[in-house]
């Protein structure tokens, strides 16, 4: 149950800060006079330090182990966040981010071999709920950051940064007081190889799979409130917003009892894609309440998904080689997950037609589809 928990709050503290961002976007667009590209280049830091930074984060589970590798993200997220207050200068809320982006990188591939080390015989649970923990992460800046904590710092968007990061500075301290010890792989030894093996087919296949579904998400968050305005539906878009966003909860808590049992289905991943692709067609096709339903619909679809496939590394690799494997996946996904993106706006740039950016989120339901029968899951005791 200590090990639930700990990652748990491993998964919250992964998206505490970045959340912290978009509540705050309009003050500090007014406060710094920030133009649209800079804001742009705000909210994309993440998703490339997520993608970059991937592999470092390997390097430290290799010669540090995954706990330390994990503290080592938390404080530089917290840190990062911290220094995101301070000025108010763009370069220091730049850097700031960097910071924050890149303890996150660390930690992504420190939970699996975490997973792997404390709940061996529960993986697919055991990511169930470090996923619930990311979700939760999600929504709480996002739900809580102007009724609450804004007015409560009197609208400071610098205090409320230094605000999110002391749970992560906390969850750090838990983490860093209750971690099992010793931690080692195995073979009882540190393991020392720390670069994905690119030329493993597996590694491309599940960071196509998780790109695909990261890729839908973070398009129809920023393409949806353009299309329900050019569709003259605007009152629907924090409906739908919330609805795709908070729709991911109810998939985290249902996975919690049968992850075990749907991870190593390919159906699982199958039936998930076929029921995103249907929110899709609702939100294009049709109006008013359905584009609500739609949005709900690949919100709770895509996070099932997503648990699905974080549950993969540890199920599929030896003990030594779940950092390896996870680093991999995570360059790969996040590197989809912003070009799919800006495919969708070139389309809609280049064709004027409004459902062009919604192309590439059918393609990416297409991906999953079709890669989910290729992934072979090692048996349990593999490996162990």
């Amino acid at each position: 149950m200590k090990a639930l928990l700990l990652l748990w709050l491993g998964g919250v503290a992964l998206r505490l800060t970045i959340l912290a961002v978009p509540p705050v976007i309009p003050l500090i667009h007014d406060d710094l006079h920030l133009s649209e590209t800079q804001v742009g280049i705000l909210s994309g830091i993440p998703m490339v330090l997520f993608a970059a930074a991937a592999i470092a984060g390997s390097l430290m589970v290799a010669r540090l182990g995954a706990v330390h590798a994990l503290l080592t993200g938390l404080a530089l997220c917290a840190v990062g966040s911290v220094i995101r207050g301070v000025g108010p200068h763009i370069a220091m809320l730049y850097f700031g981010t960097v910071v924050t982006a890149f303890g996150v990188a660390v930690m992504q591939p420190s939970l699996p071999p975490l997973v792997r080390a404390w709940v061996p015989q529960r993986m697919g649970f055991a990511t169930a709920v470090y996923t619930n923990g990311l979700l939760v992460g999600e929504i709480l800046p996002a739900a809580l950051t102007i009724p609450l904590v804004l007015p409560m710092l009197h609208r400071s968007w610098q205090w409320s940064f230094v605000f999110w990061a002391v749970p992560v500075a906390l969850i750090a301290f838990v983490i860093f007081a209750l971690a099992p010890r010793p931690e080692t792989p195995t073979n009882g030894a540190t393991p020392r190889n720390w670069m994905p093996d690119f030329r493993n087919g597996l590694i491309w296949r599940i960071g196509l799979l998780l790109g695909s579904v990261n890729a839908t998400y973070f398009a129809l968050n920023g393409f949806l409130p353009d299309y329900l305005t050019h569709t003259g539906q605007a009152d629907l878009i924090h409906a739908a917003l919330t609805a795709n966003n908070v729709g991911q909860l109810p998939a985290s808590f249902m996975l919690l009892i049968s992850a075990e049992r749907l991870v190593r289905t390919p159906w699982s991943y199958i039936i998930c894609a076929l029921i995103n692709a249907v929110g899709l067609l609702m939100i294009t096709l049709m109006s008013g309440a359905w584009v609500i339903v739609g949005a709900g619909l690949l919100g709770c679809f895509a996070a099932a998904v997503l648990v699905l496939i974080l549950a993969l590394p540890p199920l599929i690799s030896p003990p030594d080689e779940v950092h390896r494997v996870s680093a991999g996946m995570f360059t790969i996904s996040y590197s989809v997950a912003v070009i799919v993106p800006i495919i969708s706006g070139a389309l809609w740039d280049y064709t004027g037609w409004l459902l062009a950016p919604f192309i590439p989120m059918g393609v990416s339901m297409a991906v999953v589809i079709g890669l989910a029968p290729t992934i072979v899951l090692r048996d349990k005791s593999a490996g162990a």
